[in-house]
Parts: C-alpha cells; sequence; structure tokens
C-alpha cells in the first residue's frame, strides 16, 4: 500500500479507478470519522470508482497509518490529506468527510487550494455553537462495560451510531463491521488524541473564505452529532461565505446513514459531483 511522510507521520493511502485507466478522471478523496478505518466507504468507493479516481486515507492513528501520540488537531489531519494529494499529483478534488471527517474537509478546504467541491455528511463547524454529543450517547461511546471483551466493547460502543431497527435487524452486517473495526480501528491512544482534535475543532469565524461548491446530508435521527450541527453548518456558509451550498435531512438517518442507505447517499452525492 502507498504511503507519505507528514510532517514525519507516515501515512497510508489507496487509490480506485475505472477498470479502464482515464487520466482524464476528476479525483474524489473520501475522509473517515473518529477511530475508523478506510472500510467506512466501502460503499461510496464502490458506487464512485467507475467513473472517478478515489482517494481512501488512513487517518493519522488508524489503520495502516502511523499512531503517534496526541495530542491530534484536525488541521494536523488536513495537512495528511494535503500530503497524500500533493504525492498523487492531483490538482483539484472533490473533498468528501463525514463526522471527524467532514471537520478535516473543512479545514481542508480553507487551509489549501486543492478543492473542487465539499460534501459534509453529519459533522459541524464546531464552537460554541455546535450542538454537543448527548450525554447518554458519550458515555455509551466511551464508558465500556469492565468485562466487555474487545468485539463486544466495538457493539457497544457502535450502537448509537445505528437506527436500532439497523442494529436490531442486520446482524450479518453489524458483525462484518465489527470485523473491519477490529483490523483497523485506531487504538485507544489515538482514539482519545483524534477525540482531542474533535474537541478542539472550531472554525465558525473562517466559513466566510469558504468559496466552493458545498453538499450539507445529515440524518434527522443522528444520535451522535445532532441534525442541528448540519442545518446550523450549512446556515452558516450560506449567510458568511459566496459558495453555494445545499443542505438535505434525510429523515430518520443515523449517524451512520450512508452505511445504513447508502444507495440514497450515492445517488445525491454523484448528482452533485455531476453537477459541479
Amino acid at each position: 500500500m502507498p504511503t507519505v511522510d507528514s510532517d514525519g507521520v507516515t501515512i497510508a493511502y489507496e487509490t480506485r479507478g475505472p477498470a479502464t485507466p482515464d487520466p482524464g478522471a476528476e479525483t474524489v478523496v473520501l475522509l473517515e470519522g473518529l477511530g475508523y478505518g478506510r472500510w467506512m466507504w466501502r460503499w461510496q468507493a464502490a458506487a464512485l470508482d467507475d467513473r472517478y479516481e478515489v482517494v481512501l486515507l488512513d487517518n493519522r492513528g488508524t489503520g495502516d497509518s502511523d499512531a503517534p501520540d496526541g495530542p491530534y488537531a484536525v488541521e494536523e489531519m488536513a495537512a495528511d490529506v494535503e500530503a497524500v494529494l500533493a504525492d498523487l499529483d492531483v490538482e483539484a478534488a472533490h473533498v468528501v468527510g463525514a463526522s471527524m471527517g467532514g471537520m478535516i474537509a473543512q479545514a481542508y478546504a480553507l487551509d489549501y487550494d486543492r478543492t473542487a467541491s465539499l460534501s459534509l455528511l453529519c459533522t459541524s463547524h464546531g464552537g460554541e455553537d455546535a450542538v454537543p454529543t448527548p450525554p447518554e450517547t458519550q458515555e455509551r461511546m466511551f464508558d465500556v462495560p469492565d468485562d466487555a471483551d474487545e468485539r463486544e466493547a466495538i457493539r457497544y460502543k457502535m450502537r448509537p451510531a445505528m437506527t436500532d431497527d439497523f442494529f436490531d435487524g442486520r446482524d450479518d452486517l453489524v458483525e462484518r463491521i465489527v470485523d473491519w473495526r477490529l483490523a483497523s480501528d485506531a487504538p485507544p491512544h489515538a482514539r482519545a488524541a483524534q477525540a482531542e482534535a474533535v474537541a478542539g475543532f472550531d472554525r465558525r469565524a473562517d466559513l466566510a473564505n469558504l468559496d466552493v461548491p458545498t453538499l450539507v446530508l445529515h440524518g434527522t435521527a443522528d444520535r451522535v452529532l445532532p441534525v442541528e450541527n448540519g442545518r446550523r453548518l450549512a446556515d452558516r456558509v450560506a449567510e458568511a461565505s459566496d459558495a453555494s451550498v445545499a443542505f438535505e435531512a434525510f429523515d430518520g438517518g443515523s449517524h451512520l446513514f450512508f452505511v445504513e442507505r447508502a444507495g440514497d447517499v450515492n445517488d445525491r452525492l454523484a448528482t452533485f459531483l455531476n453537477d459541479v
């Protein structure tokens, strides 16, 4: 797997594209959430890689990338994205991020000049105006029962990110996701460092400088980052900058609505990317 050095941290990445290479294909880079590896985007990558060069990287601390001691900053992880795209000699990319990956995407679009469009899923601009993760979700995500083994711990932490119907009714897929997470999740010290980066993220004042077409998607039943975060993010971009912005709420969608409702999300992303 290719790697690149980002200020002393090795970042692993992969690319996917059309079966017949197209030198004119546009690039889409997909950025993962807190603790998650590249598996998170398997449904979107499969839907996009027949037309686009799709770039997936492991955030620092996750998967095949280095997991240095913290603290981390979202801006450091945006610099990791820049190192990957520079290594690939990509001049412009459609940047898609979910949850923490959406924060990285915002920082990347604001701090670097390769962004052609921005798609932000289940994320927040951070700061005092952000709606916090509900206490019961935080407890579930970070206070696992002492007697839980590693597999049980992942299932326990993940439940608030899914609808109850999906979690209880799609046990086959939930178990596969647990397998993927066991293979690539950030270890505890790196997960904590990523969580610190999320807690410290606040780019509200900079959104006036955003100048690329932006799509904000959010599930209305998100128990990790409530949907009001998506609305506030879209409103702030619309009010503060000259960027065109569209917001779409997925009724009943969970934090992982792009997994549970992959087909609908893929269609919306494809339409947006085709139109920009």
